[in-house]
């Protein structure tokens, strides 16, 4: 039998082309469900694609911001990063692709960047782009292993208390840089206090969708404060220099990447945990809408990579799956990936404006520690989260000392690298290689890891990592990780065998 990889007409293709992607068969706006294959009707499609922007519009211009890179590159490319995730997983995975913060302490480190209100760029944006490039082709690497042999190897890698620990180290190791910016004077400091005031009071009182947008009205809050504290000779006010010979429209900057070994060994490792938060993501849209995409982690893998390969190459920020838009899918019960399509659009748009790049630029130090405070608390707590999810079981002292020592190098490794030669690794770094060393170093069931990876598990139950309570299901346990038809045909033929 000959493989037919490419269609042999026109019509043929225009058919292959709509079966990738969705129908979008119409539903009302007041269905309880809209899956990620339906459609509301296009006007209030546009209103939930620009709430999608809104709800990830404050973390993905805070990220490049701390890390010196240009804001209207992040959006555009936030952008052209959704629309890229959107064509390799045939639209059916419902996810927004923003700048990601786990990119902050290693390009930082790396750099020497520190933002203060009109410091400009980063000064070393191609060489922090080469590593994020690196870092893109590293994820892409990881995605072809996943969509050749599936991706349970990478949770016997990564398992929860490992991705934990590196997400609470990574909030941790974040958690300087946002007191710098909120101690840099008495005035910025009360206004740091207003700002994380303002935004946890949204997050818990505020009516209906506003709760989904915290930091974007916690930022404008204290922003137009410390403006009118400033015209009244109260405080240092704001700075608006720098905007008034910006032009309204325009192509965003792009830099050329340049390779340094320091730089890509700080920045490529994130990889790892990219590949962790869409693992995590990935599992929560398929929990909302109850029907597993777990079949398409390799290709979202293969989007978000490629997205980061495009981002890097042309001086932008990394990029990642947002849990933010993630949160307004669970409040609207609204999963159409259609929407994100749109909201990957207005991100272009956005983008396409240097006036709003220049604005936001002028954000004072107070008002962007007060909203680092928040979110890189919550970033701590939500490897924490992950931990009590996953029923982490932390009487066993593997999981205890690998949470221990990960947690203690990633929040105590402060602008402190580890060097060999041209190869430096921070504290995320070490906290990221520790967790996954110590982890595998102390397995006690490698016999039965070694079982499972070859298809010829007997032992079913995991109860090392997770609480002996928790019950799993022994045909999903006993699958092969290599999912292949060939050895699909063998694993049946043993399961039937030994059942």
């Amino acid at each position: 039998m000959v493989l037919k990889l490419f269609p042999s007409s026109k019509d043929e293709l225009i058919t292959s082309i709509k079966n990738y992607f969705p129908s979008y068969s119409l539903k009302e706006v007041s269905s309880e469900h809209i899956m990620p294959d339906e459609r509301i009707p296009i006007v209030p499609t546009l209103l939930l694609s620009f709430q999608h922007v809104l709800a990830m519009f404050g973390s993905n211009v805070l990220c490049p911001i701390l890390m010196g890179f240009p804001v209207n590159s992040a959006l555009f490319f936030s952008g052209i990063g959704t629309i890229i995730f959107y064509i390799c997983t045939g639209g059916k995975v419902p996810s927004y692709l923003g700048s990601s913060f786990a990119f902050i302490g290693a390009i930082t480190t790396a750099s020497g960047y520190v933002y203060t209100p009109g410091a400009g760029p980063n000064p070393h944006i191609a060489l922090a782009s080469g590593g994020v490039m690196v870092c893109g082709f590293a994820y892409l690497g990881i995605s072809m292993i996943v969509i050749l042999v599936g991706y349970k190897w990478l949770e016997y890698l990564t398992p929860p208390v490992v991705t934990g620990s590196v997400i609470i180290s990574i909030g941790l190791n974040l958690a300087s840089s946002a007191i710098a910016q909120a101690s840099s004077s008495a005035f910025d400091a009360w206004m740091a206090f207003v700002t994380v005031m303002v935004v946890v009071l949204v997050t818990c009182y505020a009516p209906g969708p506003l709760r989904r947008l915290p930091i974007l009205i916690g930022g404008l809050t204290s922003y137009l404060i410390y403006l009118f504290c400033g015209l009244a000779n109260v405080g240092p006010g704001i700075d608006f220099s720098g905007v008034k010979d910006t032009k309204w429209i325009g192509l965003p900057p792009t830099v050329l990447p340049e390779f340094s070994g320091s730089y890509i060994s700080l920045i490529a490792p994130v990889a790892i945990i990219l590949a962790a938060e869409n693992i995590g993501h990935l599992k929560a849209v398929g929990s909302m809408t109850g029907n597993s995409v777990d079949h398409l982690l390799g290709r979202a893998f293969l989007g978000d990579s490629i997205a980061c390969i495009i981002a890097g190459l042309c001086g932008s920020t990394g990029t990642t799956t947002y849990a933010e838009n993630i949160g307004v899918m669970s409040i609207t019960k609204i999963y159409s990936t259609l929407s994100f399509l749109f909201a990957a659009l207005f991100a272009i748009i956005l983008g396409l404006l240097p006036m709003f790049g220049k604005i936001v630029a002028t954000i004072p130090e107070g008002t962007f520690g007060g909203l680092s405070i928040v979110l890189f608390g919550i970033t701590a707590l939500t490897g924490a989260k992950l931990w009590i999810t996953d029923n982490v079981d932390f009487t066993k002292p593997r999981n205890l000392l690998t949470a221990g020592v990960s947690v203690v190098l990633g929040s105590g490794m402060v602008n402190v690298v580890v060097q060999f030669g041209t190869i430096k690794i921070d504290g995320i770094g070490c906290s990221t290689f520790s967790a996954i060393f110590l982890y595998q170093l102390l397995r006690e069931d490698w016999g039965d890891v070694f079982r499972k990876l070859t298809g010829r598990g007997r032992n079913l139950e995991m109860v090392d990592d997770f609480d002996p309570s928790v019950q799993y299901n022994k045909n999903q346990l006993l699958k092969p990780l290599l999912d292949n038809e060939y050895l699909e045909t063998q694993f049946n033929e043993e399961a039937n065998e030994f059942l």
